[in-house]
């Protein structure tokens, strides 16, 4: 059986030396503003060739690729959704962003994965209900696939971080 390793960690995710880093990606992969933009200049053009290779990722799916100038080994992005109130699927799209980042993470035997908090910030996920569908999909993710992984969510403000310690407490 599986043990639910998820931390949450204040701080920057272009930092992280885990085995892959999870990029909050436009469906370009082109680069963007927030996780994104970081992501890539920290990287280098590297990642920017590698990505226009792939020729974009639509909402909810998940690509891996080189890490380049990163710490870590592979970065896997994943389009969030843009939250237009709740009611165009914003939520089953999240949660498919999790899930397939995890499939990726699984596939590639990867121990170590760090996420941003996906769609939270341009694209006006509300915190909370981000933080939850992130926990509750990662933790699911684990233990029906009983797969052994150390996951970091590593968050750029006090507030989504504060909210991602709380809810930890009561899945962990």
């Amino acid at each position: 059986m599986s043990r639910l390793s998820m931390r949450a960690i204040l701080g920057d995710i272009t930092l992280q030396d885990t085995d892959a880093i999870v990029n909050a990606a436009n469906t370009s992969l082109l680069g963007g503003g927030g996780v994104d933009g970081a992501i890539h200049r920290a990287a280098g053009k590297g990642l920017l060739d590698e990505c226009r290779k792939l020729g974009g990722c639509p909402a909810g799916e998940a690509r891996i690729t080189g890490a380049y100038n990163l710490r870590c080994r592979y970065v896997i992005h994943t389009p969030g959704p843009v939250y237009r109130g709740g009611s165009f699927g914003e939520e089953a799209i999240l949660k498919s962003s999790y899930v397939n980042s995890m499939n990726l993470v699984m596939r590639h035997s990867l121990r170590s994965v760090s996420f941003p908090a996906i769609s939270t910030g341009v694209y006006a996920y509300p915190k909370a209900e981000a933080c939850d569908i992130a926990i509750e999909t990662v933790a699911g993710f684990i233990l029906e696939n009983n797969y052994d992984v150390e996951v970091y969510f590593v968050l750029f403000d006090r507030e989504s971080y504060g909210l991602y310690l709380d809810k930890l407490k009561s899945v962990v």
